[in-house]
């Protein structure tokens, strides 16, 4: 064991105890990414993006808890709130004006689970451009045809 100094009991008295992988605690809305099974970013929750996958991962893991970032508006927290309830899910709301996160809301275990893709992973729209040799069968097309 180290010995400490003057020094570490101040920062100690100050700012508490430091907990390993603080950084990645500070990401993870307090948690370590080892014991996360889904994580959904702020825009995620805010436009309710990533709810239906939220309430799949509940049900797939009922005995979960729930965390959201204190930073988003409750009115975006409604939805989120709702299923948690829905399934008896508990939830906690962090306030962390010091650190910075892009995750809005997070579901965990409190012991490591290991799980190797714990993002939402929005499906890009895809529009079909229309083929050139496609007939198109709008008016301007008929009028196009006509005199073209």
């Amino acid at each position: 064991m180290a010995i400490k100094n003057v020094d570490d009991y101040l920062q100690e008295g100050m700012y508490g105890t430091r907990l390993p992988k603080q950084a990645e605690r500070n990401k993870f809305l307090g948690t370590l990414r080892e014991r996360v099974v889904l994580a959904l970013t702020i825009g995620q929750v805010m436009t309710d993006r990533g709810i239906k996958k939220l309430e799949a991962e509940i049900q797939a893991y009922p005995d979960a808890k729930l965390v959201f970032n204190g930073n988003i508006a409750d009115k975006f927290l409604q939805s989120e709130k709702r299923v948690a309830h829905k399934y008896n899910i508990p939830y906690s709301v962090i306030i962390d004006q010091e650190t910075e996160t892009k995750i809005g809301a997070v579901l965990y275990y409190d012991h490591a689970i290991d799980k190797d893709d714990i993002y939402f992973h929005e499906e890009k729209e895809t529009t079909k451009k229309p083929d050139k040799n496609e007939q198109s069968t709008g008016f301007l097309a008929k009028l196009k045809h006509w005199f073209g």
